[in-house]
C-alpha cells in the first residue's frame, strides 16, 4: 500500500520547486493533491503532469496572502474531495539581504504577509477542518532561515523564525487531538525563489556571503519532498513539534 492512501494534501507554492517536487511525490504515493500556486498556468502543467501519470490532482490559482482566496481553497478542495488530510504551507518570497536599518515598511509588510501570516492563516482554516474530523498534518516549509542568523535579510528571517515558534505553538496546542504539525528548514535548494529578489542590498549581501562558503552543497527539490513524504506519513505518527533542517550540515558549521 502507497505511503498516502486516501489521503488528500493540499500543497501551497506547488507550481516550481519544492512544492511541485513534494506535489508529484505525494500523488505518487496515493494522495489526491490539490496544486495551489500563484502560477496558475504552472500549477496546471504540474497537475496534468500527475494525472498523466495515473495520480488524482487539481490545481487552483490562490494569493496566499489574500484570506478568501486561502478559504477558497480549502472550500474547493472539501467539494472536490470531501476532506482534508494534509496541508503543505510551501509558499513564499525572499527579501533582498536588507539588514535592518534598511528594511523599508513596504517589503517588511509584504515579506510577513505571505511568509508568516499567510501560513497562520492556512493553518487556522486547517486546524478547524482536522478538529472537527479527528486527524490532520501540517508540514510547514519554512528555512534555514527560521534557525539561523546569516541566511537571509532581517524580514526573511524574522518571518521564518515567526513560523518556527507557530509551528512549535500548534503542535503543542494540539497534540492531544490527533493533530500533528512539523516543519521543514531547508538549506540552499535548487528553486527559484531567488526570482523573488528585488533592489539586493550590497551590504547585507556582502555580509551573507562570509556564511555561504561552509555550504557543503546546493541541494535538490525531491530531497526536500522525501522529507516532507515522511512528516505526512503515518511512520511520523509519533513525531510533532520539530523543525528539521535539511541543509547536508551547513547548520552544523
Amino acid at each position: 500500500m502507497s505511503r498516502l492512501e486516501n489521503k488528500v494534501a493540499i500543497v501551497t507554492g506547488a507550481a516550481s520547486g519544492m512544492g511541485k517536487a513534494i506535489a508529484e511525490l505525494y500523488a505518487k504515493e496515493g494522495a489526491k493533491v490539490v496544486v495551489s500556486d500563484l502560477n496558475l498556468d504552472g500549477a496546471k502543467a504540474v497537475a496534468a503532469a500527475i494525472e498523466a501519470e495515473g495520480g488524482q490532482a487539481f490545481a487552483i490559482q490562490t494569493n496566499v496572502a489574500d484570506g478568501e482566496a486561502l478559504q477558497q481553497m480549502y472550500d474547493q478542495t472539501v467539494e472536490t474531495y470531501g476532506q482534508v488530510d494534509i496541508v503543505v504551507n510551501n509558499a513564499g518570497i525572499m527579501d533582498g539581504m536588507e539588514p535592518v536599518d534598511e528594511v523599508e515598511d513596504e517589503r517588511w509588510d509584504l515579506i510577513m504577509a505571505i511568509n508568516t501570516t499567510a501560513v497562520m492563516k492556512s493553518m487556522r482554516i486547517a486546524s478547524k477542518l482536522f478538529l472537527a474530523q479527528g486527524h490532520g498534518v501540517i508540514v510547514n516549509n519554512i528555512s534555514a532561515g527560521g534557525l539561523h542568523g546569516a541566511r537571509a535579510g532581517a524580514a526573511y528571517t524574522a518571518s521564518k523564525h515567526a513560523v518556527v515558534g507557530l509551528t512549535k505553538n500548534t503542535a503543542y496546542m494540539y497534540a492531544d487531538k490527533n493533530i500533528r504539525c512539523n516543519g521543514i528548514a531547508p538549506g540552499g535548494v535548487k528553486t527559484n525563489i531567488g526570482a523573488s529578489m528585488r533592489n539586493i542590498s550590497q551590504a547585507g549581501m556582502a555580509r551573507q556571503q562570509t556564511g555561504q562558503g561552509t555550504m557543503p552543497r546546493v541541494g535538490e527539490p525531491e530531497e526536500i519532498a522525501q522529507l516532507a513524504l515522511f512528516l505526512a506519513s503515518d511512520e511520523a505518527s509519533f513525531v510533532t513539534g520539530q523543525v528539521i533542517e535539511a541543509d547536508a550540515g551547513w547548520g552544523a558549521y
